[in-house]
């Protein structure tokens, strides 16, 4: 006899990361599968003590694969090394894994996630805390942290605290900007400002993490 097919909203629980890299791609939770190359899901340190947390892969990320690898994730790599830490050493993720987008030209400009999007997605984010088992998760923007906290919060009121995550996940959450905010920046000046303190906010996710 086949075995039924669990119902979409059955929250999966997976082996390894191996298993998660395959279900991702697979999932047809929401709709922005039908438009995306592929399925980007996390990678990186198997049980890493911090994992980062953005809102979507974009174009480059869609056609490699993997999560920040454009001009995003290229930013990230050297905050990362100027406030101590290794890209290495650390998991790296999107809360959703699935590019969508909206043709401007030849262009593919990414589309923000809805929240119905979000919350199909949630389960990919859960199995990837269960699996990692992180003690900091740093939410790069606001779709991030929503994703993470269960709830819409602004970044200025949580900004560069340690925040408990709801269970069963016994981390911690860590709330900064996204990079792709600091690129869009047209003012060098307040970009260069802004740079800083998101340097700042990695500085300090770093010596919690030693303290704890």
């Amino acid at each position: 006899m086949t075995k039924p097919k669990p119902p979409e909203d059955t929250p999966p629980h997976l082996h390894s990361l191996q298993e998660l890299r395959s279900a991702v791609n697979a999932c047809r939770r929401c709709g922005r599968w039908e438009h995306a190359t592929q399925g980007v899901p996390g990678e990186g340190a198997a049980h890493a003590p911090l994992m980062l947390v953005g809102e979507v892969p974009g174009d480059a990320e869609d056609l490699a694969g993997h999560p920040f690898v454009g001009p995003a994730g290229a930013l990230l790599d050297r905050a990362l090394v100027e406030a101590g830490l290794e890209r290495t050493e650390t998991y790296v993720s999107n809360a959703v894994k699935h590019f969508g987008f909206e043709l401007r030209g030849k262009r593919r400009l990414h589309m923000k996630p809805s929240i119905s999007e979000i919350k199909a997605c949630s389960v990919w984010l859960a199995e990837e805390l269960r699996l990692v088992k992180p003690r900091l998760v740093v939410a790069l923007g606001s779709t991030a942290a929503r994703a993470l906290l269960g709830k819409a919060v602004t970044i200025t009121s949580l900004r560069a605290r340690a925040l408990a995550l709801p269970p069963p996940s016994s981390a911690h959450a860590w709330v900064t900007v996204h990079p792709s905010f600091l690129l869009r920046m047209p003012d060098e000046n307040t970009r260069h400002e802004e740079q800083r303190r998101f340097i700042e906010d990695l500085r300090r996710a770093a010596a919690w993490l030693r303290e704890h």
